[in-house]
């Protein structure tokens, strides 16, 4: 099978997973090819194994079709994986043609922003799509089994999902029993049980902002910090996109301007490099700091106390 052959079966598989509500003649229109040509794709992904569904006229490839989770681990990217891999791509001289073969291969099946921006656990798929589904219909939900780390707690959340984090892993939904817009995380969500009600809260959804700590809140803070080399290149390699906010100053010295939602996240990661780190300002995240840091103390002092009480009890 030649090239242009098989980046029409991707094509094609990319539109019967995502769409509900294509006609073989509308799927044959956006393919450039027959509709006799779309039947015989569809036959060869049926005798592969997948499973084909036609409801009212319209083809879906079903996602719980074998092998559907490692295809779908193959070409779906994290944000992070997706940002690395543009990044490299875009660093090629916009004259090189391998440049515009790697691009015009990869956005084949995904355009730019979806490669640039999303991810799709496969484990979650099936939760994703139900939530997409929802979002295009403005549709009320209901996330069965939800375990919240906050409230320690296991149960049903009646919902109106709106958005998603860039990466996919969680969703922002307006929660009908708090009446306030909250962050649910998809790998917490048992199932997605789709329900006839439609939004009654459009004009309060409200997405929050998502720090390149990966923590989120409706609140910003800024921090300045002065990296040495070591933790500049932790920093890139930890959380990729805080590649974006960091400046240069030096061989050895580079700065980070950013505004996180939390300090537990930079709290974090300043604790672990301190002696690479300097805090420039920020005198609310020093504070915070020095509070950790002296519980931190405190705890080693408790611990080292009660092995040395252990050893004399022992001895």
């Amino acid at each position: 099978m030649d090239q242009p052959k098989i980046e029409r079966m991707l094509r094609l598989m990319k539109m019967l997973i995502a769409n509900n509500s294509l006609t073989v003649e509308e799927i044959a229109d956006r393919l450039s090819i027959s509709a006799r040509s779309v039947y015989r794709y569809i036959d060869t992904f049926r005798q592969a194994g997948f499973v084909v569904k036609k409801v009212n006229n319209y083809i879906k490839l079903d996602s719980s079709s074998p092998y559907f989770r490692d295809i779908s681990e193959l070409i779906h990217f994290t944000e992070e994986e997706a940002y690395i891999l543009k990044s490299a791509i875009e660093s090629i001289d916009d004259n090189n043609l391998l440049k515009q073969n790697l691009k015009k291969k990869l956005y084949t099946v995904y355009d730019y922003k979806i490669l640039a921006e999303t991810t799709v656990n496969s484990k979650n798929s099936r939760n994703v799509n139900r939530l997409v589904q929802a979002i295009e219909n403005k549709q009320c939900v209901i996330l069965k089994k939800y375990s919240s780390s906050h409230g320690c707690d296991i149960r049903d959340r009646r919902v109106e999902p709106f958005s998603f984090t860039t990466n996919y892993e969680q969703a922002w939904c307006y929660c009908l029993e708090d009446n306030e817009n909250k962050l649910f995380r998809l790998s917490r969500i048992g199932s997605v049980e789709l329900l006839s009600e439609l939004w009654g809260h459009e004009k309060e959804h409200q997405a929050g902002y998502m720090d390149v700590f990966r923590m989120h809140s409706s609140e910003k803070m800024r921090v300045v910090l002065k990296l040495g080399l070591r933790s500049a290149n932790l920093l890139t390699e930890e959380f990729p996109l805080a590649s974006r906010e960091l400046q240069k100053v030096s061989d050895n010295e580079w700065l980070l301007d950013t505004e996180v939602c939390s300090f537990d996240g930079v709290g974090r990661f300043v604790i672990g490099l301190i002696d690479d780190i300097e805090i420039i300002g920020s005198p609310e995240f020093q504070k915070y700091l020095a509070s950790r840091i002296k519980n931190m103390t405190y705890r080693c002092r408790a611990m080292m106390f009660l092995s040395d009480s252990f050893s004399t009890v022992i001895s």
